[in-house]
């Protein structure tokens, strides 16, 4: 295989590879218990597998897996001297767990200064690192002071502790909204994409149709291109259904996954690269997140590298996945 592809973030001097690696199940369960060494071991394998295939973009979220996929990845980096320096590290923040910090807390979203100024201190701790290379926050919140994430995002910078900041499933709106009062530009927006979930690219095709009138059109993908915001995948590959579909998946499904294998073999590849493939050839330039914790599927995966859709694959797999024509 040949060396990963590499994009540069724009607005910054990231260069990162074309895929990202996604930390989310590397800590085991969701629970406080603590790691267990089998958890250390398949985390290490996970971590390292994609690190030696040249993934050199790590996504976390302080709250993954209870903090404990930052915590083992924080150990990994701290038994493998040299690879802090070859890597980029991000981290997410802004949900609070049920429960926490107090019994009877629901769970919600929190963008206050103290909130992300705290969970930056916390991912810093647990990561074993000094700063962090791009900070996104999470998920949108409806109580969002854009003054408030300002002066986080100014501290965060002006202390070292962060270089680049963004956001994960914000809505253009809702960039402009945050992007009018910080100084820092908004450089990636992680939002769901793949072939199963491909509506924010649908979405410019079937404006104005019959089921579709332009007032239903978010232009997510658009305004990122505009506004020069990269856009992270994440579930990049469905979780597998169309690899593996259930006994009880939909006809469009089935027919969906057989023209993945289809093509799969006939460029002699895998299905993971497949379906990365088909979001790679986007000229958004998006940047999927992979999550499998399985050394095999890592190295499947970073097989879209080195395979090219052409223009009549890619729509012959929109098509299948939508069971009818395009408008």
């Amino acid at each position: 295989m040949s060396p990963l592809h590499t994009y540069r973030i724009p607005r910054t001097d990231i260069d990162v590879s074309v895929i990202g690696y996604g930390c989310m199940s590397i800590g085991g369960s969701w629970k406080n218990d603590p790691l267990s060494p089998e958890d250390r071991k398949r985390a290490e394998s996970a971590v390292l597998t994609a690190f030696d295939r040249g993934i050199t973009l790590f996504d976390h979220a302080d709250i993954y897996t209870a903090g404990k996929s930052e915590s083992v990845f924080g150990e990994i980096l701290r038994d493998h001297p040299g690879m802090r320096d070859k890597i980029i590290l991000q981290s997410k923040c802004g949900i609070r767990m049920a429960d926490n910090p107090a019994s009877g807390d629901p769970f919600r979203y929190d963008f206050s200064r103290d909130h992300i100024l705290n969970s930056v201190e916390g991912s810093l701790r647990r990561l074993q690192t000094d700063h962090l290379d791009i900070l996104l926050l999470h998920r949108p919140d409806p109580l969002v002071e854009p003054d408030d994430v300002a002066a986080a995002f100014g501290k965060l910078y002006a202390d070292g502790k962060v270089r680049y900041f963004g956001v994960s499933n914000h809505t253009a709106a809702q960039i402009a909204l945050l992007q009018k009062a910080v100084d820092h530009p908004i450089v990636i927006n992680q939002i769901e994409l793949s072939l199963l979930h491909s509506s924010l690219i649908e979405e410019g095709t079937v404006a104005n149709t019959e089921d579709v009138r332009f007032t239903g059109s978010s232009g997510i993908l658009d305004y990122c291109r505009l506004q020069r915001i990269m856009i992270q995948a994440w579930a990049p590959v469905a979780r597998g259904v169309l690899f593996h579909p259930p006994g009880n998946a939909e006809e469009t499904i089935r027919n969906t996954a057989a023209l993945i294998s289809k093509i799969a073999r006939e460029k002699e590849t895998s299905e993971e690269a497949i379906l990365l493939g088909w979001l790679l050839r986007h000229p958004a330039e998006i940047q999927p997140i992979i999550g499998s914790t399985n050394p095999d599927r890592i190295s499947a995966s970073v097989r879209a590298n080195d395979i090219a859709l052409t223009r009549e694959e890619w729509f012959m797999l929109l098509t299948a996945i939508r069971g009818k024509r395009l408008p």
